[in-house]
């Protein structure tokens, strides 16, 4: 479980620095984690933490081809 928490936390820490705000793929996600040197194993890897975040509200994922995903900001 906390390799996950881990996971979700560099995602979110990387995409707030770079200041994005647009919904991203997971390939575009994981290009701008190793960009940055933060890469998680794969853009899979990507998706499958943003997907579980996804269950909780914490992440939006928008149904087209392929995948997009936007971080839902804390109240």
């Amino acid at each position: 479980m906390q390799l996950r928490r881990d996971g979700f936390e560099r995602i979110r820490t990387v995409l707030a620095e770079a200041g994005v705000e647009r919904p991203l793929t997971a390939r575009e996600i994981h290009d701008l984690l190793d960009a940055r040197g933060a890469a998680l194993d794969s853009p899979h890897r990507v998706a499958t933490v943003l997907g579980r975040r996804a269950e909780t509200g914490a992440v939006e994922v928008i149904e087209r081809q392929p995948y997009r995903y936007r971080l839902v900001e804390s109240p």
